[in-house]
């Protein structure tokens, strides 16, 4: 379905962006008790799993999966301290920001080592 790399990259980043949005609904649906959150959490969750599956036929899965979790938890626990679910804190921001430059150095690396 993707002809390069770089699309792979996009559909990759957009599936990490849509884990954070599943997470979130998921902590808002209440134990899967409220209907809103728990639909965005099941159609997120679905779009989310899918988008890496079609990613990880252009991009190694160990760098690929590695690079949905880390954006993934890091906006989720950057949302969650933007809105105050969350309290934010300088080793918290640090923390976030490696786990952010961690999924960006596996980007730049080569897939395939000489």
């Amino acid at each position: 379905m993707l002809g390069n790399s770089a699309g792979a990259w996009l559909v990759l980043l957009a599936s990490a962006v849509l884990e954070a949005v599943w997470a979130t609904a998921l902590g808002l649906s209440d134990g899967f008790t409220q209907a809103l959150p728990t639909a965005v959490f099941a159609v997120t969750a679905t779009l989310s799993m899918a988008g890496l599956g079609i990613a990880v036929k252009s991009i190694p899965l160990g760098t690929a999966y590695a690079v949905w979790v880390g954006i993934g938890a890091a906006l989720t626990v950057g949302w969650a301290m933007a809105t105050g679910v969350e309290p934010a804190s300088p080793l918290k921001l640090l923390f976030i920001a490696g786990i952010v430059g961690c999924a960006a150095g596996l980007k730049l690396l080569p897939a395939q080592d000489s």
